[in-house]
């Protein structure tokens, strides 16, 4: 301010803001029991000994594929005018390292300092096997991983570490490590670190990349901004897999190398991840499990606490479990010994718990009575058709992020009833009483969000208005299985989703009405629907994926997907349709869907051809000038038949295919 650069100032405030709101997806636990030991040896993990010792620790990460590998390092000793270089962020920054020499190596990856390569390397070169063998947990390189069962705490552990030490970096950043979703969440760091990974800034003018390039391009950019010499937290929560969904690269990819200011620590079911010794987590002990289940005030008889004790055990000493008995007793007035039988009283429903992913279900049939002793009370609570049950039970088929509490809410009114019979008199009594709905459904939400949050159900989220729930939850939702929820929830988000606050969501809708890879189609469209979808949802959806996020190869699977689905609608409207009329009546033609409805099986075509040229325009982008070739003459045929050839869409189609064939002709003279 002194110096006059008010628009500096300015600007760092503006950031300073988004990064309160944003650096944490959930607030402070502040019922957070134990774990001191995990806490201190992820710090010791992190940091290393930073008492100034100048011993050195060696790590190896053997790679899992032919790719090259990479031989990093450092000390912690430095120089005096090293140390005057480094940029401190708090007490808890590492001081001062040995320069770092980079070496690519066939076989494996370590840690190597300048002094140990001049000193200690043995004659003939490469290591000895000692050095070869698998890696233990890593002392003071910058990253830490924790495994345990779901359900038993990991993503708390993580939370209460990053609030801990938070202020040892300039930023946390938190990057939900599901496959389908984690290399989108790792790219929506751009706005936190001021990264621009449009397709425009990332392509050279001057040479065509491909769409692998593109994207590598994309993700270095983020990749280096984490390189600089500024401590920043980067949080995987619940890594699923150590390749990505789409493209099977590693997902080490989107790391940064280790040893620098910037912290990795990762969270997952894995039993190992990137040949690292994860850091185990364990049960709570006794006291800290009772503590968690005695959230009020009350104080219970020795028999009672010994059916606390039972309840532990049979809950699978589960932090989630124990938390849900903690919030039961305080909100209820009932005892452990009448809550226990309850639970063993609930039927266990007839589901089918198939996939890794509902193993710590299948053998904790007792956590599955615990979620039913919940749902029970909602529906005593709010009528049989309680919307916080419905909530919960759609939650299941969003994205593994945050979801807003209206949509939620929305998409859970519009599950249909098992018996739904709509008389005239309640008709009228609706039509009466519409003026006063939505206030009424406004405090009905609201009072059904409230009672998940006190029942530890679900989560709160940093974000005003967002909730989130634990997978657990979610897969028991899913496989809990009534009919129409998961067209209730792409109802919900199709209508009422916006594309930049709701995108992870848009994409899971997508998954239940495309079927991605081997996926099943889940929800089917009527024509109607399809063309709105199309128009206001898919098209919006890919341009972006592709443009602002350099994700080019899964906004072409979700077009191309797209098409194979109006290709499909269009055949049937050519489909000769039999009518019971039409049979009568032997000398009556029979008619097709498309004779029947000329103008919805014209929009069905038009929407076909934008689908195909949008197609061809984005391939033009990666140069796959052939494939666009064919695309685009598919696209003009289409609007030629049906809008002729002086349409201004028409005449837009042909300038893209000149373009494509002039580009094409170039690559053909070239070769």
């Amino acid at each position: 301010m002194r110096l006059g650069r008010r628009s500096v100032v300015e600007q760092m405030m503006k950031w300073r803001e988004k990064v309160e709101k944003e650096e944490f997806p959930f607030p402070r636990n502040e019922n957070f029991v134990g774990r001191k030991k995990e806490l201190s040896e992820l710090e010791f993990i992190l940091f290393g000994d930073i008492s100034g010792e100048t011993e050195r620790d060696y790590f190896e990460l053997k790679a899992r594929s032919k790719r090259k590998n990479l031989m990093i390092g450092w000390s912690k000793s430095s120089s005096v005018e090293e140390r005057l270089g480094k940029r401190q962020w708090g007490s808890g920054s590492r001081k001062g390292k040995e320069p770092v020499i980079w070496k690519e190596s066939e076989k494996e990856i370590e840690m190597q300092s300048t002094e140990r390569q001049q000193n200690q390397r043995p004659k003939g070169g490469g290591w000895t096997s000692r050095r070869k063998k698998s890696a233990k947990i890593v002392y003071g390189k910058g990253i830490a991983c924790v495994t345990g069962d779901s359900g038993i705490g990991k993503t708390e552990l993580l939370l209460e570490f990053a609030y801990r030490y938070h202020q040892r970096y300039k930023m946390v950043l938190w990057v939900g490590g599901e496959s389908r979703y984690i290399r989108q969440n790792y790219l929506n760091l751009r706005s936190l670190l001021e990264v621009d990974v449009r397709v425009e800034n990332c392509t050279d003018k001057s040479k065509m990349k491909s769409f692998d390039e593109q994207e590598e391009a994309a993700i270095s950019r983020i990749r280096k901004e984490l390189m600089r010499n500024i401590p920043f937290l980067v949080v995987i929560d619940s890594l699923e897999s150590e390749k990505d969904w789409w493209d099977q690269k590693l997902i080490m990819d989107l790391l940064p190398r280790f040893g620098g200011e910037t912290h990795i620590l990762i969270s997952t079911r894995l039993p190992r991840v990137m040949n690292l010794e994860p850091l185990k987590l364990s049960y709570l002990s006794a006291v800290e499990a009772m503590s968690l289940m005695q959230l009020s005030a009350k104080e219970y008889p020795i028999a009672e606490i010994d059916v606390l004790r039972t309840i532990e055990e049979k809950v699978g000493r589960l932090t989630l479990g124990l938390a849900i008995v903690g919030a039961i007793l305080s909100e209820l007035p009932i005892n452990p010994s009448r809550l226990l039988d309850t639970i063993n009283r609930i039927p266990l429903r007839d589901i089918s718990l198939s996939g890794r992913e509902a193993h710590s279900l299948r053998k904790n049939t007792f956590l599955l009575q615990l979620f039913e002793v919940c749902f029970s009370v909602f529906d005593h609570a709010d009528g049989p058709r309680s919307l916080a049950t419905r909530m919960v039970l759609v939650s299941g088929w969003f994205a593994p992020a945050a979801i807003p509490v209206s949509l939620l809410a929305l998409a859970a009114r519009k599950i249909p009833e098992k018996h739904k019979r709509t008389c005239f008199w309640r008709k009228v009594l609706r039509s009466l009483t519409c003026g006063f709905s939505s206030s009424y459904s406004k405090r009905s939400e609201t009072e059904a969000y409230s009672m998940l949050l006190r029942f530890n159900i679900a989560r709160s989220s940093t974000k005003d208005g967002y909730v989130h729930f634990n997978e657990l939850i979610k897969v028991y939702a899913r496989k809990r299985g009534l009919t129409g929820v998961a067209h209730a929830m792409v109802q919900a988000v199709v209508s009422r989703g916006s594309l930049s606050l709701h995108s992870e969501h848009i994409w899971a809708a997508c998954f239940l009405l495309f079927g991605f890879g081997n996926d099943p189609i889940v929800v089917e469209l009527r024509v109607s629907e399809l063309l709105y979808l199309v128009k206001e949802v898919i098209l919006p959806l890919a341009i972006r994926t592709f443009i602002t996020f350099s994700r080019c190869r899964p906004a072409l699977e979700l077009l191309q997907l797209c098409t194979n689905a109006l290709e499909v609608a269009d055949q049937a409207f050519v489909t000769p349709v039999e009518k019971w009329l039409d049979k009568s009546l032997c000398w009556r033609p029979i008619k097709t869907n498309a004779q029947l409805n000329p103008c919805l099986w014209q929009d069905l075509a038009l929407s076909r051809a934008t689908v195909l040229e949008t197609r061809a325009k984005l391939l033009l982008r990666g140069g796959q000038f052939d494939i666009g070739d064919d695309l685009i003459r598919k696209a003009i045929f289409i609007r030629t038949s049906i809008c002729g050839e002086d349409h201004p869409d028409t005449v837009s189609a042909r300038e893209t295919l000149s373009k494509l064939t002039r580009l094409l002709a170039n690559v053909q003279t070239h070769t």
